[in-house]
């Protein structure tokens, strides 16, 4: 990988704990690969082909399906309707509320489904959205805050009032794919990382932890669609991030990189593209070669 500090690296990687255990395990699932039939990426070639033709390299036999939120669309909705990974009630009432939204005009952020804040942390973020005069849609966990509940003062919801929108969990690949979302304020998980990009969305990145570090490394340089947040978040940093990727000739530059990988991923998973033929190669792979066992193992 081009440009990787030591920082970028996956946290369980950079660990200096000796009992590690995710550093273990991770080790071992690197090894069971090579002794696997095939692995299956979420990705598409141009978008990481650096990091592909070394793997391809070392194991020929792997697959780029991605993404996979696009490639889905092409099969029978009536059939899979329920596909998808919401691991929370959805608020549906979002989306009419970015109906009456301008286009590219509101923030989206939301942490996932795992990460965790301080409450210092989560005040900061309040107030430099806020003080943005930006609208946005925020995607607030009850569990986001480390140990509490998340609790926000009268004053603040008056301040945001018309122009801020606060629920508990949403269908984030309708969000993204809304024509209203002009920028995605992410901790950089690769679902969400895939989604941005289905929906041709900029992203300023606060990573938290896992690959988070290394996806939004490749987010602010290789892909040029993202910002970073540092780490000890503060509101003036939000305020000036937020306002530069809505306003400013960098945010421009990126909304048109994103629109951009877009394109090159649509094309990757329409019929005929090079994610949409890997599928189908994996298909006949597993069920119409005559190799196949059952007793061999994907990843």
């Amino acid at each position: 990988m081009s440009n990787i500090r030591l920082r970028d690296l996956p946290s369980f990687i950079r660990t200096t704990d000796p009992n590690e255990i995710m550093f273990d395990f991770m080790g071992s699932e690197a090894q069971n690969c090579f002794r696997s039939s095939a692995i299956i990426f979420n990705t598409f070639d141009e978008f990481e082909h650096e990091a592909l033709e070394v793997i391809a390299s070392k194991f020929p036999n792997i697959y780029t399906v991605g993404p996979l939120p696009l490639l889905c669309k092409q099969v029978d909705e009536t059939k899979f309707r329920s596909f998808g990974s919401s691991l929370w009630k959805e608020d549906t009432d979002c989306l009419k509320w970015l109906d009456k939204r301008d286009a590219n005009s509101v923030v989206y952020v939301n942490y996932g489904s795992v990460t965790v804040m301080s409450e210092q942390h989560l005040t900061e973020f309040a107030w430099g959205l806020a003080n943005s005069k930006r609208p946005f849609l925020w995607i607030l966990r009850p569990d986001v805050v480390m140990g509490d509940s998340v609790v926000l003062p009268d004053e603040y919801f008056e301040e945001i009032k018309d122009r801020g929108l606060i629920v508990s969990w949403c269908n984030q690949e309708q969000v993204l794919s809304h024509p209203s979302v002009g920028a995605f304020l992410t901790h950089c998980g690769w679902n969400s990382t895939m989604e941005s990009i289905c929906g041709g969305v900029p992203v300023i990145c606060w990573p938290f932890f896992a690959e988070q570090q290394t996806n939004c490394r490749y987010a602010c340089t290789t892909w040029g669609i993202g910002m970073e947040v540092n780490h000890d978040v503060k509101r003036g940093d939000i305020e000036a991030l937020v306002k530069e990727m809505m306003e400013g000739d960098e945010g421009k530059k990126m909304r048109q990189k994103a629109w951009e990988w877009k394109k090159k991923a649509e094309a990757a998973t329409a019929v005929g593209g090079q994610s949409y033929n890997n599928f189908d190669r994996l298909v006949k792979m597993v069920l119409h070669q005559g190799n196949w066992t059952g007793n061999e193992t994907l990843h």
